[in-house]
């Protein structure tokens, strides 16, 4: 008995199991959906048990390789949607509640809502060499190997996104304290209503982007400027339909943003940047689908 609890120990682990944070950062990082990735991920899964594990020289590449392929399949789809997507397109919040699992508060510390919302400018191809090569650090080779393309051909490509996502990713400020005491301010101007307060708070070029997807009331297009921005957002904080509802702090894809639920169910998260001890842009998920994968949070956990 005891010779089978040692066995049982030392069992190999399912390499899907092993890299399966990897892979789920892959698949979420080029669709910018948690749905559509755990959707990725559950295709890949059937496809590594449906092959002959004992062929597989390097699982670890293999499951890369077929996430990666299903994703960019998935995303080609997708841009089509997208394109008649009603308001503005944001990707789905990826939220750790304060005692979540070391490993999860890391997954969301890999992209912030700012960088996916760029990626979105690239191709399929030049954002999936982008993510693996920027964020995962693959070789071009590697890529080339992924994608069944030359090696000088992934280069360019990487070279022409990197160019591409640096010159359109915003400025901000990585001070956590000034950060975390913008979030405060921000809390408390919404809570009481106050205009100014709000005001304060925000870059003289501020921009909001709301996503409503055409589901729930929100800006169609980018609200600009202070003044415009604040009295949106206190506007729709005193309309009856989102009565009771409840603003703190919340880790959204690894940057302290705003979650507002409704009886403990999640129905808006606010990311933004901060420059110059201000709020730059601004950007409100309130898109009752993209909010749909997230669990009410009980109160012990907060």
């Amino acid at each position: 008995m005891q010779d089978d609890t040692r066995s049982a120990d030392l069992a190999p682990i399912d390499p899907f199991v092993e890299h399966r944070r990897l892979l789920f950062g892959t698949a979420y990082q080029m669709l910018g959906s948690v749905a559509d990735a755990e959707d990725i991920l559950q295709d890949a899964w059937l496809k590594w048990h449906a092959v002959d594990q004992d062929s597989v020289e390097h699982p670890k590449a293999y499951l890369v390789r077929t996430v990666t392929n299903l994703a960019l399949s998935r995303l080609t789809s997708a841009r089509a949607t997208r394109e008649t997507y009603v308001g503005p397109w944001l990707p789905e919040p990826l939220i750790a509640a304060p005692n979540a699992a070391e490993e999860e508060t890391e997954m969301a510390d890999s992209v912030s809502t700012a960088m996916l919302v760029v990626l979105e400018t690239l191709g399929p191809v030049e954002r999936a060499v982008f993510v693996l090569r920027e964020v995962f650090g693959y070789s071009h080779a590697e890529i080339g190997g992924f994608l069944d393309r030359p090696e000088t051909t992934i280069r360019q490509i990487a070279h022409r996104a990197r160019n591409h996502v640096h010159a359109r990713r915003p400025r901000f400020d990585t001070d956590t304290t000034v950060r975390s005491e913008i979030t405060d301010k921000f809390l408390a101007a919404c809570r009481g209503g106050d205009v100014n307060a709000l005001m304060e708070v925000l870059a003289p070029e501020v921009t909001m982007w709301n996503d409503g997807g055409g589901k729930v009331t929100a800006a169609r297009r980018p609200v600009h400027g202070p003044d415009h921005v604040a009295r949106w957002m206190i506007g729709v904080l005193d309309k009856p339909i989102v009565a009771g509802i409840e603003l703190r702090p919340a880790l959204i894809n690894g940057e302290l943003g705003i979650l507002g639920e409704i009886g403990g169910y999640p129905v808006g998260a606010i990311t933004f940047d901060v420059l110059d001890g201000r709020i730059q842009n601004l950007r409100f998920q309130v898109n009752p689908d993209k909010m749909a994968h997230l669990r009410p949070v009980a109160d012990n956990e907060r």
